[in-house]
């Protein structure tokens, strides 16, 4: 079985943050021992290097190997420049050893917009590194800030790709079979022709909707099934979804 923590959206620098909550997080990552960690964008609230900074001190406490994508708010102020330097390459790709799953990191923010698009020179990054895990037989994973799919109790979609047809049949043809994403802070699931969509809600900010709590997930992949759990700051675990595992 394959072991994944998914979280998402810290937004360091915010007043809605709580450090408490992504420290606590961090102690129950690290306890489970997953084979990655996926960090889904909006590690900053603002894109300030000294929130990136911060944020990346966080990451770092994480024991696993990690993928982390930036989010609107990091590119905001130049953090999209400070990205790099301070916390990870903005898109590129991680080989579970021994596991057989790849997962391939996007950046689909754009400077100073809330708006997002993965854009034709990451597409095409994106089909060659799928064709690759197809051909080696390995399970495959898209990461990326922004939601493909429109995701409920979010109110008015404003934020979905600008380019979701295009990667969204782009994933449908070469067999994609999950996509992580974060930026609604709505914990949610769709299945589209046997790909799985898992959106995050925030791990670390009260920028909830109704009565949501910060949490992350987590995903336990075998061979025969894919289970998504929410993992909630009141230490409760709980099942999200499970859907039939049609790696292919």
């Amino acid at each position: 079985m394959v072991f994944i923590a998914h979280l998402s959206d810290l937004h360091v620098g915010s007043m809605s943050f709580r450090e408490e909550l992504i420290l606590d997080a961090i102690d129950k990552i690290n306890e489970m021992g997953p084979d990655a960690t996926v960090v889904t964008g909006d590690l900053s609230d603002n894109g300030y290097y000294q929130e990136l900074k911060q944020a990346a001190d966080y990451v770092e406490q994480i024991k696993t190997p990690l993928l982390v994508v930036p989010g609107n708010h990091d590119s905001r102020h130049l953090g999209n420049e400070c990205f790099e330097e301070l916390i990870k390459k903005r898109y590129g790709t991680l080989k579970i050893k021994n596991q057989g799953v790849k997962i391939i990191g996007l950046d689909s923010s754009e400077p100073d917009l809330n708006s997002g698009k993965v854009g034709r020179s990451q597409q095409e990054f994106m089909e060659e590194a799928l064709k690759s895990a197809s051909e080696n037989g390995l399970f495959k994973i898209i990461a990326l800030h922004h939601h493909i799919i429109p995701v409920p109790r979010t109110g008015r979609e404003r934020n979905v790709l600008s380019d979701a047809g295009d990667i969204l049949m782009s994933l449908i043809e070469n067999h994609t079979d999950l996509v992580l994403s974060g930026h609604k802070h709505v914990p949610h699931t769709w299945i589209v022709h046997e790909t799985v969509f898992a959106t995050a809600g925030t791990v670390s900010s009260f920028k909830l909707r109704g009565k949501d709590i910060p949490s992350f997930n987590t995903l336990e992949i075998d061979q025969d099934y894919i289970n998504i759990l929410l993992n909630t700051a009141d230490g409760k675990t709980c099942p999200l979804a499970k859907y039939e595992n049609r790696c292919r």
